[in-house]
């Protein structure tokens, strides 16, 4: 049987080399390593031989089997490279291969887009930091250590008096030390804070905006938004202005647009109201501006935080805005 199997492997090799086309090589593995192949009806002969012959045999046997079974896939794939190569040398319409290009995400069109916006309005753009000190995040902002509109933030502290910023609105008052009115600057960046939902993520983008001057009134505020809201959307949308309370403006209130998901039917997104929140906004406290310098008695001003992601699902009615952060391709390749 030792005999039998060094010639089986040697006539094996031989026919393999011979294989030169999908068919030769397909009759191979029939005749050589197939159900009913000659070395597997050998291999089943093992039984006959006597038992002390039998673990020599039988490793022989499967060494042969296992290097026949390697040629032989070696041989296959280099047929298939040479079959590729001479098909795509041969076929000179086959298309070029294209490299695959990015874009921007949609969060960063729509964050570009916005600060065009109000750029176009006369604001400047300002960056601050992410990590950010409690008294600019807080009690610059008449946010005082013991206030209980601390209880609205869930925040991510760094240490005692440094944190993850919930918001850009710090930045109001790291300009308003260091500039005299007249302002108009919007300071857009990430912010941080414990909540996460359809609508909510514990990272997020905002555009926080101010504007101070002599004599500027609510409706200076208001004329800003609706301008903006017709620019954004592309078109005329229902806003309103509802009383809220923050504690760096006075009077303040939140601004809702006519959910564009729903046409104002009613849906998940916007909590089967019709309306969605998009920022909050307000005349600027005097307490804030007397935090900086300001004279309160001569300068008035208005703010206003808008959330990049809230926006983002508007204009492109996306209903759970977890998906700008699942990095799923077939998501992403829309924009």
């Amino acid at each position: 049987m030792e005999k039998e199997l060094q010639r089986l492997k040697t006539e094996a090799l031989e026919t393999l080399q011979g294989a030169d086309s999908p068919d030769a090589l397909e009759a191979f593995r029939i005749k050589y390593l197939g159900r009913r192949g000659l070395i597997p009806s050998i291999m089943k002969r093992l039984g006959e031989v006597p038992k002390e012959e039998r673990p020599r045999l039988g490793k022989l046997a499967n060494a042969v089997r296992g290097e026949v079974e390697k040629r032989y896939r070696d041989r296959r794939e280099e047929m298939s490279r040479i079959g590729s190569e001479t098909a795509a040398a041969d076929d000179l319409t086959l298309p070029g291969r294209r490299h695959p290009f990015g874009s921007p995400h949609p969060i960063s069109r729509v964050m570009a887009e916005v600060c065009d916006i109000f750029a176009g309005m006369g604001f400047t753009v300002a960056e601050g930091p992410d990590v950010e000190l409690d008294f600019y995040n807080f009690e610059a902002l008449n946010i005082p250590r013991h206030h209980p509109a601390r209880d609205m933030h869930d925040t991510f502290y760094v240490t005692d008096s440094t944190l993850l910023r919930t918001h850009t609105s710090p930045m109001q008052a790291r300009i308003m030390e260091k500039q005299e009115p007249p302002l108009r600057c919007i300071a857009p960046g990430k912010v941080y804070r414990c909540d996460s939902d359809i609508t909510h993520t514990p990272m997020f983008h905002q555009v926080e905006g101010f504007l101070v001057d002599r004599k500027v009134s609510f409706a200076d505020l208001k004329g800003v938004l609706t301008v903006f809201t017709r620019r954004m959307f592309k078109k005329d949308l229902a806003l309103r202005f509802r009383p809220s309370f923050f504690p760096f403006t006075e009077p303040s209130a939140e601004v809702d647009i006519a959910c564009v998901i729903c046409g104002g039917s009613g849906c998940r997104v916007c909590k089967r109201t019709g309306w969605i929140e998009i920022l909050g906004s307000g005349m600027i406290d005097p307490e804030v501006f007397r935090q900086v310098g300001y004279d309160p008695e001569v300068y008035s001003g208005f703010a206003f935080g808008l959330g990049i992601e809230r926006v983002a699902m508007l204009k492109y009615r996306i209903d759970d805005i977890r998906l700008f952060y699942e990095n799923d391709l077939r998501f992403l390749r829309q924009f």
